[in-house]
């Protein structure tokens, strides 16, 4: 399967939103954030509404007041260029306050999230004097060289049970993670969470077609895929039936458009108008073609 087809970003927004589950009321989540221009989106901006509070999640501890993060799928580069472009969005994002110095500097972050390690970027760090420290598994602050405070997440590095929502962001996935996955969904109760975590799911389902195959044949596992797939099915179902109404509606309106003419053309016929002129007054009345017309004599 493509990467284009599998919608990676949505994914990720719902992904923090549920890492961020238990801080939820303290933020501001603006997932696309425009910068000015259409084509110049933030991928999420993460604003906490006070900055005394302190966020539970590991990738949160890094945040201030203002938290851009850029999301790379498995098969996006994330190498010195699209980094500096990153980096020129926080600067764009700081430049654009309604008032002078209304964002502060120091009070904006720059996270990059990606499945794997960018070995080169890393590379280019530790020769241009860029110190890299890792505070938590998976977590790399950047130093030195730098205009805002800057972290990389890489997903795949991540403790599982605490980051079991941007581990799901996986072409990788083995059966037992999708269990695993598959069994935290199901906890979930609020409606918010579950259609979060359906976001992040259809993406797994998505990434990883020969683990849902495998898992298929587990009675109890396609069990608990036919549940937490329902409404998507339910939903499918509804649109095939209205597709259908749609079409049953259609289909009797033309037949009645039928019958209507017809009935038109018998009328006329029977009090002397003539067929050339009848074809002309079906015609104009219910703009139809002259062969069309023709197929009611």
């Amino acid at each position: 399967m493509k990467d284009t087809k599998i919608q990676w970003h949505p994914g990720f927004v719902a992904a923090m939103n549920l890492e961020f589950a238990g801080n939820r009321d303290d933020l501001i989540f603006e997932k696309e954030y425009n910068l000015n221009t259409k084509p110049l989106e933030i991928d999420l901006l993460v604003i906490k509404k006070e900055a005394s509070v302190r966020l539970e999640n590991e990738i949160g501890t890094f945040f201030r007041g203002h938290n851009i993060m850029e999301y790379k799928s498995p098969r996006d580069h994330l190498d010195i260029d699209a980094f500096y472009k990153a980096m020129g969005y926080a600067c764009l994002y700081k430049s654009y306050g309604r008032t002078l110095d209304e964002r502060e500097a120091d009070d904006i972050t720059l996270t990059l999230v990606r499945e794997t390690k960018p070995e080169g970027l890393f590379q280019y760090f530790r020769e241009h004097g860029c110190p890299i420290s890792s505070p938590y598994k998976g977590i790399y602050h950047i130093g030195g060289k730098v205009l805002f405070p800057t972290q990389m997440v890489v997903t795949k590095e991540l403790d599982k049970a605490s980051h079991i929502w941007l581990r799901a962001l996986s072409e990788e996935l083995g059966k037992q993670d999708m269990e695993e996955l598959v069994g935290r969904i199901r906890q979930l109760s609020g409606r918010q969470d579950k259609e979060f975590a359906d976001s992040v799911f259809q993406v797994s389902i998505g990434a990883n077609q020969r683990v849902m195959e495998e898992l298929k044949g587990d009675a109890d596992m396609n069990q608990a895929l036919l549940e937490l797939m329902e409404p998507e099915l339910r939903l499918r179902d509804e649109e095939k039936i209205k597709e259908g109404l749609q079409r049953g509606l259609q289909r009797g309106l033309r037949q009645g458009l039928q019958q209507g003419i017809q009935g038109t053309v018998d009328v006329l016929s029977k009090y002397g108008h003539g067929k050339a002129e009848i074809k002309k007054i079906i015609m104009e009345q219910y703009g139809i073609s002259a062969d069309e017309a023709e197929g009611y004599f």
